[in-house]
């Protein structure tokens, strides 16, 4: 099964050329919420591999890209296509909600 990619300052940029919609979960160890949607991550990255690109992004280790998209409150997952930010989710949220986000950058 397809796990979260571990995406830090350094690779960034080169997740966002993907030609799939991205999904970038900004998470932090000791954030209780994280801890609630990061099985729901995991179980997407699994049900959209080879459709989208899903990462984390650990916040305390990956200052700089947390600071250029204004990550204030975490989670924060933000929804990329063709580099840009197209839709963005503030806190824990079902799977569903998620999904509908990512399947709406599929068309």
């Amino acid at each position: 099964m397809a796990k979260p990619l571990e995406i830090t300052d350094s690779n960034f940029e080169d997740v966002l050329k993907s030609d799939q919609p991205v999904l970038v979960d900004f998470w932090a160890e000791w954030c209780g919420p994280c801890k609630m949607i990061g099985p729901i991550v995991e179980e997407l990255a699994g049900d959209y591999d080879g459709k989208a690109v899903i990462g984390k992004v650990d916040v305390d280790t990956n200052p700089e890209v947390s600071a250029k998209f204004g990550i204030r409150s975490i989670p924060t997952l933000l929804v990329f296509k063709g580099g840009e930010v197209v839709d963005k989710q503030i806190g824990a949220v079902p799977k569903n909600v998620l999904s509908q986000k990512l399947d709406a950058q599929m068309a």
